[in-house]
């Protein structure tokens, strides 16, 4: 019954690494720069990710902005982007197989039955 808990354990482990990969996908904060004029007043933080820019005041406002086109975006970016959705995929594909390959996965469960070293 060890296999069927590390089975378990192994998907639960593959469901949530797929899940952190949509939330990184998602989340704006690939680039982060700031911006200080010459008083406090018109500070900015620009943060950058792979689908949208977003600009946060000082005062706490955030709008934000979805790219125009692929172009729009910087290299470093571009290839973030793909790369994550390649990651996405993956790990989808990695998922759907520890689900199906789990029937076939089977621990030794005595002892006796190990091959001797």
């Amino acid at each position: 019954m060890a296999s069927l808990g590390l089975q378990i354990l192994g998907v639960g482990l593959a469901v949530l690494g797929w899940i952190g990969n949509i939330l990184i996908c998602m989340l704006p904060l690939w680039k982060v720069s700031a911006f200080i004029g010459n008083n406090i007043v018109v500070a900015q933080t620009i943060w950058e990710g792979l689908w949208m820019s977003c600009v946060v005041q000082s005062t706490g406002q955030m709008q934000c902005k979805v790219y125009d086109s692929l172009l729009a975006l910087p290299p470093d970016l571009q290839a973030a982007r793909a790369m994550v959705v390649i990651a996405i995929l993956f790990s989808l594909f990695g998922l759907l197989l520890s689900v199906v390959g789990g029937k076939c996965t089977t621990c030794v469960c005595y002892p006796q039955a190990r091959i001797p070293a």
